[in-house]
């Protein structure tokens, strides 16, 4: 067995991003004594939980939340994609930009090159899967051509501030400000129009909606009902595998994301909820807020570790709702709406990153080139929470905002994200520019983000603002064929 140093050693030699809930590299080298044979297997099965954990964090918490807000707030389906799900899917891609950013040589290039990546993974393979889901549905065609229309703007000015190698900080500003006149012009375009009141009369939809997006991940499921004779044995197989994991799955997603409908209220998950939610965001917040950080708190002079803070006053409070509470509420809570909407939030977010790690951890395992995994695996790891969320809003019958959706979420990425990491660096060298590094796999990155927005407007437009079948088809080609340029350009630039 490796001594604890040399595990360490390799731990760190995985991985240059921030730790995963576990330690794929210790698990590689130490537990299983750096065994390919054994290592891959397991890995795999974990890439497996891991992608189901996101799914149903998606499917069963996340979409509901997102709908329910949405007709709550009677947000239209393009201000619902341009607050709640940029927000929700872009808040954790903001806090990986600002640390690239700040980081060493060649970071804040991979910080970049990774919030490119990743829009065109979102804009292309995220756009084309909610069109082979739920294609042909129409689309509104002002909100449509304004989000389409906004993020090629936005993309092509920062494309021209890259290329001048240069950026200042009015520019890192106006990035940021582009944005904040998006969801402005949306709020403004849908006070009252058609849409906006399309949404309020369609609360009832929404609900019914749902509960479709309950099932909508379920796989087996699905197989089944759509191929029962074909695959009997199949569909057989991977219903029981589901079934191992399921329900532990289901348990403890219940235990930390509140329900949101009366009829599903329960004492015991409702006091977990109260338990386990503020430690949860506390673990969010670690790497800005240290968990064992000492406070002073009831006894004077003594300082307790912030954690054992929040677990006691947690507990006090789970435990006088357990005692006061005796029945559910009549009507469904809006605060208990937007918990469920944050701890969701939670789940996807550190569902994907710990899919990065893993895939990261097998990346490397099989050899594969840093500057490949990084132009792959850092863009899907990325954005494999967009997908699929965006995918569980198309399955539960709300196509329009997961449309939405692909194209405000990596333009909050981008101008928000990218851009408050931005205006951090040119504050510190202003008067002066902060420097842009330069290199021809985030121009290509550019161009294929560039053009794949262009074609879908066009497309769109010529299809009468209906988005078609074939076009997500078409989509994803151009994304496979990006994914091998730029893997042909890593490798060469090795």
């Amino acid at each position: 067995m490796a001594s604890p140093a040399t595990c360490a050693a390799a731990s760190s030699a995985f991985f240059a991003h921030p730790p995963a809930l576990l330690d794929y590299a210790a698990i590689h080298s130490c537990l299983l004594r750096g065994d390919a044979r054994l290592s891959l297997p397991l890995l795999s099965l974990l890439l497996l939980l891991h992608f189901r954990i996101l799914a149903a964090s998606a499917s069963a918490h996340f979409t509901p939340a997102v709908s329910r807000l949405a007709a709550r707030l009677r947000l239209s389906p393009s201000m619902a994609a341009a607050t709640l799900l940029a927000l929700g899917n872009g808040a954790p891609d903001a806090f990986a930009s600002a640390a690239a950013l700040s980081g060493p040589a060649g970071m804040p290039r991979a910080g970049l090159a990774a919030i490119l990546s990743a829009g065109a993974f979102v804009s292309a393979f995220a756009v084309g899967a909610v069109a082979l889901i739920a294609a042909p549905f129409a689309v509104p065609p002002a909100p449509f051509a304004r989000d389409v229309f906004f993020y090629l703007v936005a993309a092509s000015a920062l494309f021209y501030v890259y290329l001048s190698a240069e950026i200042f900080l009015w520019q890192a500003l106006g990035l940021v400000l582009f944005y904040a006149f998006f969801v402005g012009l949306v709020f403004y375009m849908d006070l009252g129009g058609d849409e906006a009141k399309a949404v309020t009369n369609s609360a009832a939809e929404l609900q019914m909606a749902n509960g479709i997006g309950r099932v909508a991940m379920d796989l087996p499921v699905t197989v089944e009902d759509h191929k029962p004779q074909e695959y009997p044995a199949l569909c057989t197989v991977l219903r029981k595998v589901t079934e191992v994991w399921e329900w532990p799955i289901a348990f403890v997603l219940k235990l930390t994301i509140p329900s949101t409908l009366p009829s599903e209220w329960n004492k015991f998950y409702i006091c977990a909820n109260i338990c386990l939610c503020p430690l949860l965001l506390l673990y969010s917040f670690s790497s800005f807020i240290p968990l064992d950080t000492r406070i002073v708190f009831l006894l004077p002079q003594i300082r307790f570790p912030i954690w054992a803070v929040v677990l006691f006053a947690s507990l006090c409070l789970a435990l006088s709702h357990f005692l006061l509470e005796k029945e559910a509420p009549e009507t469904e809570n809006t605060a208990s709406t937007l918990i469920s909407f944050i701890m969701s939030v939670f789940w996807i977010s550190t569902m994907a990153g710990e899919l990065l790690n893993c895939l990261a951890a097998i990346g490397v395992i099989m050899d594969f080139p840093p500057a490949i995994l990084g132009m792959t695996v850092l863009a899907w790891g990325n954005s494999v929470g967009d997908l699929v969320a965006d995918v569980a809003l198309a399955r539960a019958g709300q196509p329009r905002i997961a449309i939405a959706g692909c194209f405000a979420g990596p333009m909050f990425n981008m101008l928000v994200g990218l851009g408050t990491a931005l205006v951090v660096q040119t504050a510190r060298v202003y008067p002066r520019a902060y420097v842009l590094e330069f290199h021809v796999g985030i121009v290509v990155a550019f161009v294929f983000l560039l053009l794949s927005l262009m074609g879908t407007l066009l497309v769109v437009t010529w299809a009468r603002f209906r988005v078609p079948r074939f076009w997500g088809y078409c989509l994803m080609g151009m994304y496979i064929l990006f994914t091998i340029v730029s893997i042909a350009i890593a490798s060469s630039s090795r």
